[in-house]
């Protein structure tokens, strides 16, 4: 069906309406910033944006239009901010796991290091203490008194 040049202006007008609407970033609900809630929006047919159709170059504008504003980092529509914020937080996620990951494996070669260099400290010891007890000239004091019995005695 043929329409008339001002219900084309008509519909150009409605459209140019609800792209601005939906840059500014008011999606209506179960929408999204995209040519199906354009078309929607305006209340013209989908397919007039594709191919040769009338509109197709205000499917361009409007595509060129929601690339520069995400270019420029503003995410008209809220679910694809959420979406975006969502990914850049679940990677900082993951880096910080993978920096707790490898912290924990470096603490725990730390502490079994520290558990063989105790073993290997406590096994000196006690072959230190064999050397000593052997040893016939090594003689051993008697234990000392405590100074309370020493005070006692001395009076």
């Amino acid at each position: 069906m043929r329409i008339s040049a001002a219900q084309r202006a008509e519909n150009e007008n409605r459209i140019r309406a609800a792209m601005d609407r939906l840059l500014r970033g008011e999606i209506p609900p179960g929408g999204k910033c995209d040519v199906k809630t354009l078309a929607a929006e305006a209340g013209v047919d989908r397919t007039a944006f594709y191919g040769t159709r009338p509109y197709a170059r205000l499917r361009t504008e409007f595509e060129r239009r929601l690339q520069t504003l995400q270019d420029a980092g503003e995410i008209p529509d809220p679910r694809e901010a959420q979406i975006a914020r969502l990914k850049a937080e679940n990677a900082k996620l993951k880096e910080r796991l993978a920096t707790s990951e490898q912290t924990i494996d470096e603490l725990t070669d730390f502490r079994g290091q520290a558990l063989a260099r105790l073993a290997a400290q406590h096994e000196e010891i006690v072959h230190l203490r064999q050397n000593t007890a052997d040893a016939s000239r090594v003689t051993r004091l008697p234990a000392a008194r405590s100074s309370a019995t020493v005070i006692g005695s001395c009076s």
